[in-house]
């Protein structure tokens, strides 16, 4: 077996095919990143663990062709795989969505912001196209309306690797194809994390916790880094969109009680710490140009 992968989503699965036995004959990664001004670099998270466990290791995609191995496994690894490497080696993917809903680079962030009450895994033929190679064994896990991206990634990671395992221990028949509409996980920029507070407030919390969320507060980077919705606040008559009573702020439906904030240029603190020492103005609304 060959496994092709590169950030920390990727290393509980390499862990689960060492540790049920699989004979892991060659790790491929991304390259080497660079960290700070002194020229030195570091290994990438799969990198790291595949030395951990003794696995040889290569940054060139081409190797997995020159090895004794009867499959590929790929999770998120980064890079599209050529035609030549497809036909030499048959491949199969972990990918991070119910297929064919979310196919793309951010299925677990796209899922959130669409407000799905589940998502789930699907192991899955490598093909040259956008995540379009038929399905071997799918599971389905529940979104919480709470669960941040992280949390729901760190589910899915673990549901994943046991559903990789379990999968090739069967043996891989002829996966199933993809039926229903498709949809696309575009990865997001930074607008998308852009918080518009004339929108409703759940759709101001799935961007919240889908992480990076930011906002504007006299002219400056506000980011929101944890917040709630709030059901019990009692204003009279509701004022426009961004204007804060206390440490919850009007959206266009609903108030936002902000929880943890990170101001431009400072570090992750407590909301009610953060707007004491503020001086905000009476009349401050976030993402007020």
């Amino acid at each position: 077996m060959v496994f092709l992968g590169t950030p920390d989503l990727a290393v509980a699965p390499l862990d689960a095919l060492v540790a049920a036995g699989f004979d892991v004959v060659l790790v491929v990664t991304g390259p080497d990143k660079r960290r700070g001004r002194g020229g030195l670099t570091s290994p990438t998270p799969v990198k790291a663990a595949a030395e951990r466990l003794g696995l040889a290791v290569s940054h060139d995609p081409a190797d997995a062709a020159s090895v004794d191995a009867d499959v590929g496994v790929v999770v998120a690894y980064g890079q599209i795989l050529k035609r030549a490497l497809l036909e030499a080696i048959p491949m199969v993917n972990l990918h991070f969505s119910l297929l064919p809903r979310w196919r793309g680079a951010a299925p677990v962030e796209r899922a959130i912001l669409a407000g799905d009450d589940r998502t789930g895994v699907c192991v899955m033929a490598v093909d040259e196209g956008l995540d379009t190679g038929g399905v071997y064994a799918t599971v389905e896990v529940p979104i919480d309306p709470s669960v941040t991206a992280d949390d729901l990634r760190a589910q899915l990671t673990d549901a994943g690797a046991r559903l990789l395992v379990e999968t090739l221990r069967r043996g891989l028949d002829d996966p199933a194809p993809q039926e229903g509409e498709a949809t696309y996980a575009h990865k997001l920029a930074t607008d998308d994390l852009r918080l518009d507070w004339t929108r409703p407030v759940d759709e101001i919390h799935r961007v919240v916790r889908v992480g990076g969320a930011w906002t504007t507060v006299g002219g400056r980077r506000l980011k929101v880094v944890e917040a709630e919705p709030v059901t019990t606040l009692d204003e009279g008559s509701h004022p426009a969109p961004g204007t804060l009573r206390g440490d919850a702020v009007a959206t266009g439906s609903g108030w936002l009680r902000l929880r943890r904030v990170q101001p431009e240029g400072r570090t992750v603190s407590d909301a009610t710490a953060w707007l004491g020492g503020a001086r905000l103005a009476a009349d401050e609304r976030l993402g007020a140009s």
